[in-house]
């Protein structure tokens, strides 16, 4: 049965998981865990946003990857799965990532065009494309860079060949999409994996999610140990 965004029950956990690429490395981590969705969760056609699970003091509610750290940072999701980019990013007071789950692997880069071979040195302002405004200031800043960022959410490698700007920051995995669209990787940031995150006031009054923390570290040192 899908659960709305009001639950009759107040003592009911919520746990935040991101769409697109962690999501399918996540589900088996968190059925190891004692987590399962229901059946609609795989359900390509449904539009639903918060699950049922097979617990029935927990749901699941699945929004984009930086809604997770936003949604349990506030408290109103006990528990998430998010990249640690998205954690770097906002760096959240009331947010608490005690697991690394050593899945979602990726880098944040810095890519440009390979026709682009002014030394990034002989610069003091650079336009860049990211959806990471955050981590790409204090990257360029830095080297003494100033970087003036352009929001994107998607379609980065665009940004140089049409003059949107210069260089772009974006994930890569393995660098193959920034071949075809003839950028190069100049710098890496932060190497990526996914986290598990928790609320700093939720992990001191809810024994339930101390319990889940404990669960995926038994799940990581297992896997590392096999």
């Amino acid at each position: 049965m899908t659960l709305n965004g009001n639950s009759d029950n107040p003592g009911q956990l919520t746990f935040a998981v991101p769409k697109g690429r962690i999501l399918d490395e996540a589900l088996p981590v968190m059925a190891r865990a004692g987590v399962e969705p229901e059946a609609e969760f795989h359900d390509p056609k449904s539009r639903a946003l918060a699950f049922a699970t097979n617990r029935a003091d927990m749901r699941l509610i699945r929004v984009r990857a930086f809604d997770v750290a936003t949604f349990v940072a506030h408290g109103a999701a006990q528990v998430g799965i998010v990249g640690s980019d998205v954690i770097e990013e906002f760096d959240y007071a009331d947010l608490y990532a005690p697991v690394d789950l050593g899945i979602g692997l990726c880098r944040l880069s810095v890519a440009r065009l390979a026709s682009d071979t002014e030394e990034a040195g002989a610069v003091s302002h650079l336009r860049v494309a990211t959806k990471y405004p955050s981590l790409t200031r204090r990257h360029f800043e830095a080297a003494g860079v100033q970087a003036e960022c352009v929001k994107l959410n998607g379609a980065m490698e665009l940004a140089p060949s049409l003059g949107l700007a210069r260089q772009i920051v974006d994930l890569v995995s393995t660098g193959k999409t920034l071949k075809e669209n003839g950028l190069v990787e100049t710098d890496v940031i932060i190497e990526i994996s996914a986290r598990l995150i928790v609320n700093r006031t939720a992990l001191k009054t809810d024994r339930r999610v101390a319990a889940l923390v404990d669960a995926f570290r038994r799940d990581v040192a297992t896997r590392s140990a096999a």
